[in-house]
């Protein structure tokens, strides 16, 4: 409304040629006590298609939701998945954000456009966008700058068609494979999680979209990896695993907005910890954009977790504790005031938080007098560049985990190929649960998936030109296998040249899936009877080439040694089928690493690869053992590669000096590829117990056949350091052993480096190794 009355003329806030602060400031004066508290919170306008649930207990805490011209009468902070709830157009979606940004700038008294936020993790979540792997592919890639090629992609994408915010990256560290969100992360190990969404968080930034670093913080360490359950975690484990991919995400990426995690941590719920989302996050990183609920993890303060007995009241425990926009509604912040205690610091927290949400409107360019949304128009969000990219992305990260018979690239002889498998044909599991059509299309029956997608039998019928491609089912996802279907399966394998077993997860939410948010595993074995399959089908005598596709890592202990090739793909995304075709085929020699373990059993869970002495397996400690089928980092190529020793520039370093540790990388087959190398540090004697081994550094390598590559890693003191017995980061004096090779057991010997000086207290540590590759160079 200000800038369409001459009379007015432009307010200070409005003002471009006026200094940011001022602009805050004048706009904050401007307001009155319930225009500010709107600022703070969504409207959802999820009516739009009440079937659809894509949030946990939606359908509870939406009833009574008012309508937008009820909601924003006083304006309002962001709207909620204008694009992500239904299935609308890029120009429906658009004119929807229209009609909503016109009516908060002509019917609200100060004309206050809203950010509009949506989900953005494996591609932009409406109909039509690209579906790109998921996050755990990404970090099979290992890939840093593709990540952030993606992330723009992505970002650009949103902007085109109106949308500010993303509400992404996952950078929750894997600590249980059971846990349903498996699939949204970036793995088990911190330093590969924060190098690889800090690279996503720069690239949708480049591109003009917030970028929200979630969930803060300990989500993926609950309890039996049960959605949402209770982190028992101490705060040195919390420091030294959880959140150092955070603490990159802010100070290396410059993150703009942080979402609380749903979970408590030592009892207390993170949307209320005023320790973790105030005095750690700004007090210690400096974060100075804002931090979003989870949706309704403010209701949940009451609803679920108990340390509320009113809305408002619980509204004021997270505001107090460092949230300052609530989504996906205001219904808590909207009563703030309601038998307040303490209005006075309510008061001042608004002010607060209120600042924070106005600073990114007016970097967006929301408070410029004359800002006006953009037309409706047909904008392609599956453009052939983001084709390209997707495909990239996944033949980058399928990972071959064991051709010990050379079984494949598949024989340009075979004349029957077999895809058998409950996944076989099935498009659906390529991708994520929070791509759109699995998101959102399931809830509408005869719209198909709102985007093309070739399954595997087609893409290996286009590949393998001169062979026959059948398919069989065999079982089906999680119900009990029938006989006659195993049998047919098994026919099939024996009248076939080679057999291919599609085995793994279908993403769904909430139970509709056997992967993704609220889809938690029982165990780590196939699900349903697919095991029986796999068997029935080895036991043909046939070549199998068990391809896993799933969004967590399996047990296939059982099958090592004995199907004639592994292939791991983690919900490769819409080009994923051409992707595993051409890894199949040879077209494209694999290069993707693990990173996450894959287990030998389903047994003796939760483990990861980062644990001290006695958190690993071996020395007789226990009757369970532990040891992975294939380790963190491991993966395979059709072409070899063999690696020198590790060579140090010098033997001892003050203790904030620096180290740098070469390694020489060899392609000893005969032909072109790609590998990972990796170092890894331990560190023998410590105040507190270290992981016995744990990644500092890692290079994706290309090279022709033949060709050697020097990589050296440029590692500061603050890359050994580790919260201490004071609960401070500290460099602690003493020995440091490092090693090199191409996974986390395929090291050389161990090179032993000293750490000089007294413990030095870390304030601002260095986080991120320098990674320099000299090409034709063996040292």
């Amino acid at each position: 409304m200000h800038s369409s009355d001459p009379l007015i003329g432009v307010p200070a806030w409005a003002d471009v040629t006026v200094g940011a602060g001022e602009r805050v400031e004048a706009l904050l004066r401007a307001m009155t006590p319930a225009e500010k508290v709107a600022q703070l919170g969504s409207h959802w306008a999820d009516e739009r298609d009440s079937t659809q649930i894509i949030a946990p207990m939606q359908d509870v805490l939406s009833k009574g939701r008012p309508t937008f011209e009820e909601a924003v009468g006083d304006g309002i902070g962001h709207l909620t998945r204008v694009f992500g709830t239904a299935p609308v157009t890029p120009r429906q979606g658009m004119e929807l954000v229209k009609t909503s940004q016109e009516h908060l700038l002509g019917q609200t008294r100060l004309g206050i456009p809203a950010i509009v936020h949506e989900e953005c993790l494996t591609g932009f979540t409406s109909l039509g966008a690209t579906v790109y792997p998921t996050s755990l592919a990404w970090a099979a890639t290992f890939d840093p700058p593709l990540v952030q090629e993606m992330a723009h992609a992505i970002g650009s994408d949103m902007a085109a068609v109106g949308v500010h915010h993303g509400l992404s990256p996952v950078l929750d560290v894997v600590t249980d494979y059971r846990w349903g969100r498996v699939e949204e992360t970036l793995g088990e190990d911190p330093y590969v999680v924060g190098t690889l969404a800090t690279e996503y968080v720069k690239g949708l930034q480049s591109a003009g979209v917030i970028a929200t670093l979630k969930h803060f913080a300990g989500h993926a360490t609950s309890r039996g990896g049960r959605n949402h359950a209770p982190v028992a975690m101490g705060e040195r484990e919390l420091r030294d695993l959880v959140l150092p991919p955070f603490e990159m995400a802010v100070r290396v990426g410059g993150a703009a907005s942080v979402m609380n995690s749903y979970t408590e941590l030592d009892r207390v719920p993170a949307a209320a910890d005023r320790w973790l989302l105030t005095e750690l996050l700004r007090g210690e990183w400096g974060f100075d954009g804002t931090v979003v609920s989870d949706y309704w993890a403010v209701a949940f303060l009451k609803s679920k977790h108990g340390v509320a007995g009113s809305m408002p009241e619980a509204g004021r425990l997270a505001l107090h504790a460092g949230v300052d926009v609530e989504l996906p509604d205001l219904a808590a912040y909207r009563a703030l005031d309601d038998g307040d205690p303490d209005a006075e610091r309510t008061r001042t927290d608004i002010d607060t938080a209120l600042r924070r949400v106005l600073r990114q409107k007016l970097a967006l360019g929301l408070l410029d007098d004359g800002w006006a949304p953009a037309e409706p128009a047909d904008v392609d969000l599956d453009s052939a560049r983001n084709r390209d990219i997707a495909r990239r992305l996944a033949e980058e990260s399928i990972v071959l985990l064991d051709n010990a018979r050379g079984t494949l690239p598949i024989s340009a002889n075979a004349r029957r190929v077999a895809v058998i498998g409950p996944c076989a044909d099935d498009v659906r599991a390529l991708m994520g649960a929070y791509s759109f059509p699995i998101h959102v299309m399931p809830r509408h029956p005869g719209k198909g998936l709102g985007i093309g997608v070739t399954s595997i039998p087609e893409a290996l019928r286009e590949a393998l030109l001169d062979a026959e491609v059948v398919v069989e089912h065999g079982c089906q996802l999680v119900e009990p296998a029938e006989e006659f279907g195993l049998q047919r399966a098994a026919a099939l394998a024996e009248s076939s040249d080679i057999v291919i077993a599609v085995v793994g997860d279908r993403a769904g939410m909430f139970g509709n899936g056997t992967s993704g948010e609220g889809s938690d595993a029982p165990n780590l074995g196939l699900p349903g009877d697919q095991g029986r399959l796999v068997e029935t089908l080895l036991s043909t005598g046939k070549p199998v080439v068990l391809l896993v596709l799933s969004g967590r890592p399996y047990a296939l202990g059982a099958y090592v040694g004995r199907a004639a090739a592994i292939v791991q793909a983690f919900m490769p995304g819409a080009q994923g089928a051409r992707a595993i075709a051409a890894i199949l085929t040879g077209a494209v020699n694999p290069s993707g690493h693990l990173p996450v373990q894959v287990p030998r059993t389903s047994d003796a869970l939760p483990h990861t690869y980062l644990a001290p002495a006695l958190g690993q397996d071996g020395d007789g400690i226990s009757s369970l053992s532990i040891a992975p089928a294939f380790p963190f980092g491991h993966g395979l190529s059709y072409t070899t590669f063999a690696y020198g020793d590790l060579m140090l520039d010098r033997q001892s370093i003050p203790n904030d000096g620096t180290v740098r540790a070469s390694v020489a990388v060899t392609n000893t087959g005969d032909r072109a590829g790609a590998t990972v190398v990796q170092i890894y540090s331990s560190d023998p004697v410590a105040q507190v117990t270290r992981p016995v081994k744990q990644l500092v550094g890692y290079a994706r390598v290309s090279l022709d056949a033949g060709a050697t590559a020097t990589v050296t890693f440029e590692l500061h003191a603050d890359r050994f350091s580790f919260t201490g017995l004071g609960r401070r980061r500290i460099v602690e004096p003493g020995q440091i052993q490092l090693s090199a090779g191409l996974s986390s057991s395929d090291v050389g010997a161990p090179v032993t480096m000293e750490i000089s000086g007294p413990q030095r207290v870390v304030e601002v540590p260095v986080l991120t190794t320098g990674v320099q590759i000299e090409y034709g160079v063996d040292e």
